[in-house]
C-alpha cells in the first residue's frame, strides 16, 4: 500500500516507528536541509535528518535513522555504540563509507570547486 504522506513526513513517521524499535524515546524528530551531514543528534534528545536523505536509498535511510537514534542511547561512536549499530543494522560499515561521500562531493558541489581536497583549499 502506498502512503499518503509527503516525502519527509514518511521519513519522519519511519524514524518514529523505528525509535520504539530501538526502545529510545527522542525529544523531537525534524527533517530539514542539512549541508554537510545525513542527520544528527543533540544532547537534548532531538534527532534532525537531512530533507534530501528522501532521495537516498531506503535501505540507507535505515542506517541513518538507527545511527542517530541510537546516539540517544550511547553519545559517541565506541566499542558499544558499534556493537548496538551491528545488532540493529546488520552491513552498516558498508553503508558508513557510503554516508561519507555523497555529502562531500554535494559540498563540493555547492562551492564550486569539483575536485578540491581539504590540503589543496588550505
Amino acid at each position: 500500500m502506498k502512503s499518503s504522506l509527503y516525502p519527509t513526513q514518511e521519513l519522519r513517521r519511519r524514524a518514529l516507528a523505528e525509535a520504539v524499535k530501538l526502545r529510545v524515546n527522542p525529544r523531537v524528530i525534524r527533517v530539514q536541509d542539512m549541508r554537510r551531514k545525513w542527520g544528527s543528534c543533540s544532547s537534548a534528545g532531538t534527532v534532525t535528518l537531512a530533507s534530501d536523505l528522501v532521495d537516498q536509498d531506503p535501505h540507507f535511510q535505515d542506517f541513518v535513522i538507527a545511527h542517530e537514534l541510537l546516539h540517544l542511547r550511547v553519545p559517541t561512536h565506541g566499542r558499544l555504540f558499534k556493537a548496538l549499530m551491528s545488532a540493529h543494522v546488520p552491513g552498516w560499515r558498508e553503508l558508513e563509507e557510503q554516508r561519507v561521500l555523497p555529502r562531500t562531493e554535494i559540498a563540493r558541489r555547492r562551492n564550486g570547486t569539483r575536485h578540491a581536497t581539504r590540503e589543496a583549499r588550505q
